[in-house]
């Protein structure tokens, strides 16, 4: 993470000086989102409805909030419920030629296995290789659907990965998440770290209010909610984590335990959530923070390093041949989220679900119990 962005992130908390000093600016672009939501609700921008129903997980704040592992867990639910969910996705940093192409970039069971996050977008492919569920890349949603579809007629629904604010396409349920910043200082940017007004008005054609998910020991803003756990998975090693589950392979290798010293390199929004988590495990932590979505092309640690731990959305860019080549004396471990919101959540959720006008004869999906 660069210096400003820690500085911003550091200033968004609060109603300091420099976060005064922007408010002008901030109440300017308060403004103009709120006139831009009216406009779609109005009917003077044009929204796109898709002939499958669509489910938006996005978050308010800028930065990791938890948007991908809810948009991961959702999408295992609906497998496991016997849906056939799509994913629609902007593909964040992913090259030009993927975001801009007409038809759209798209993931499916043909997609060739040597593609790479530098064509996709490192959220893009992780949540690709973790649920298979076929997807489109592309900056315009609502026509990455309509590829999709055409591509796809058997997908039952569509989940929108962080397209809370792309409100050309219209949607049925949305779950926003946020983390322990909540709203941070309240205002938009760049005076805060708000997109849009934390009381923003509903967007119109849901078939239930927004779930809000707290990606957080508890809630952290006013509006009612659920919380998800969220813990460190079991250390594997990456070319294990490569491996196709079903492929066996050589004996698992000893990771590192509690207590040893190891180099933790992350890519992520907020690094230092993740430097804690190895630390509260017991694990001495030497942190290294990069930007979001570094695309690693440099590996940024020296030759010496013996044990690296990444998370998997770096684990996606780093390529196992090229480490063995690149950095043979290193061996790099890979510390997924497991990641599980509370029944209640799940129970709104297929509540929701069962108002959707499903096309298949699985669209009656019995609401999860509470427990």
């Amino acid at each position: 993470m660069s210096r400003l962005a820690e500085h911003l992130n550091r200033a968004w908390l609060h109603r300091g000086l420099l976060a005064c000093t922007l408010w002008p600016i901030s109440l300017l672009m308060s403004v103009l989102v709120r006139l831009r939501r009216f406009g779609f609700r109005q009917g003077w921008w044009p929204s796109v409805r898709l002939p499958v129903p669509v489910l938006v997980v996005g978050n308010r704040i800028v930065g990791g909030a938890g948007k991908t592992p809810t948009t991961l867990a959702i999408l295992q639910h609906l497998q496991a419920r016997g849906l056939r969910p799509g994913v629609l996705t902007r593909g964040y940093k992913a090259n030009k030629a993927s975001q801009d192409a007409p038809s759209h970039r798209l993931l499916d069971a043909s997609t060739e296995a040597s593609l790479s996050a530098a064509e996709t977008g490192d959220e893009p492919l992780l949540i690709w290789r973790r649920t298979h569920a076929p997807m489109a890349i592309g900056r315009d949603r609502a026509q990455g659907g309509r590829a999709l579809l055409a591509a796809h007629p058997e997908l039952d629904i569509l989940v929108c990965d962080d397209g809370l604010q792309h409100l050309k396409l219209q949607r049925d349920i949305e779950v926003i998440v946020f983390d322990e910043r909540g709203q941070g200082n309240g205002w938009l940017l760049p005076a805060g770290p708000l997109r849009e007004p934390i009381d923003s008005i509903e967007t119109p054609g849901l078939k239930a209010p927004p779930l809000v998910l707290y990606n957080a020991a508890h809630a952290s803003t006013f509006l009612p909610g659920f919380l998800a756990q969220r813990r460190m998975a079991p250390l594997v090693s990456l070319a294990q984590w490569w491996q196709a589950p079903e492929a066996g392979g050589a004996t698992a290798p000893r990771p590192p335990q509690p207590g040893d010293t190891v180099l933790a390199l992350a890519g992520i929004a907020q690094p230092q959530r993740f430097f804690h988590a190895l630390q509260e495990l017991g694990y001495t932590v030497q942190g290294l923070a990069l930007a979001d979505h570094a695309d690693f092309t440099q590996l940024p640690w020296s030759d010496a390093a013996v044990d690296l731990i990444v998370t998997e959305k770096d684990a996606i860019k780093l390529n196992p041949t090229r480490l063995r080549q690149e950095r043979p004396l290193t061996r790099v471990w890979v510390a997924g989220l497991d990641f599980h919101p509370e029944q209640a959540f799940w129970a709104q959720l297929d509540a929701a679900l069962n108002r959707l006008p499903l096309r298949s004869t699985r669209a009656c999906l019995p609401a999860t119990p509470l427990t």
